[in-house]
């Protein structure tokens, strides 16, 4: 007698009510999931919809392309940079920005954006540049900028260390060392970066390395 109300092979009883906005955050965070597992060549709006349990006439009454889908999974994934407190010492800051950016590299949504500039072709990744550079590479280098300045006001930073070049060292040495070992950035990558190329770029002849450990 129960059996009536047994839901149909194939059915999703349950994301099938979901409506509106819970709805559309299923179908965005099963992007980046399906992003981070099979990559961009293989997301496809039937396996997104899948992954969101719900049907894929879902997905495409909302996105009428996998680009646009994926465009808007980043601008609702991707957290935004926050001020960094300032730690008191250079090193301490530098310590600081660099957590924030690993943290950043190694959530749902950072793994998304590296798999998508490994995979996509010119075509596609131009449609992804601006919300990376807005949402990442901006926002990151404005930080770098702000600690050089606080550097500079405490007299631990030379005071013409101000190169545009300046502010792409860490996320750059930190991505050229994710690939080139294929491993994930330890806390001790992050202070060797630090210590062995922030610190002398950056500090006054004689200057003290940055005083506290910077947590580290």
């Amino acid at each position: 007698m129960g059996s009536s109300h047994r839901p149909a092979p194939g059915a999703h009883p349950a994301a099938g009510r979901r409506r509106g906005s819970v709805l559309e955050k299923a179908i965005l965070d099963a992007v980046l999931d399906q992003l981070g597992s099979v990559g961009w060549n293989g997301l496809t709006i039937e396996g997104v919809a899948a992954r969101a349990q719900t049907g894929k006439a879902a997905v495409y009454r909302r996105w009428s392309s996998k680009v646009d889908l994926v465009a808007d999974a980043l601008k609702a994934g991707l957290p935004p940079v926050e001020a960094l407190p300032d730690a008191g010492s250079l090193r301490g800051d530098l310590i600081g920005l660099a957590r924030m950016l690993r943290s950043r590299m190694y959530s749902r949504s950072g793994q998304a954006l590296r798999v998508l500039m490994d995979e996509c072709d010119r075509s596609h990744a131009e449609h992804f540049m601006e919300l990376i550079v807005g949402r990442v590479i901006e926002p990151g280098k404005e930080l770098t900028g702000e600690i050089v300045r606080r550097g500079i006001a405490r007299g631990d930073v030379r005071a013409d260390a101000t190169s545009e070049l300046v502010v792409d060292v860490v996320p750059a040495m930190m991505m050229y060392r994710h690939k080139v070992t294929g491993a994930d950035l330890r806390e001790e990558d992050l202070v060797r970066v630090v210590d062995e190329i922030m610190i002398p770029l950056l500090g006054t002849r004689g200057a003290p390395a940055g005083g506290d450990q910077g947590g580290a």
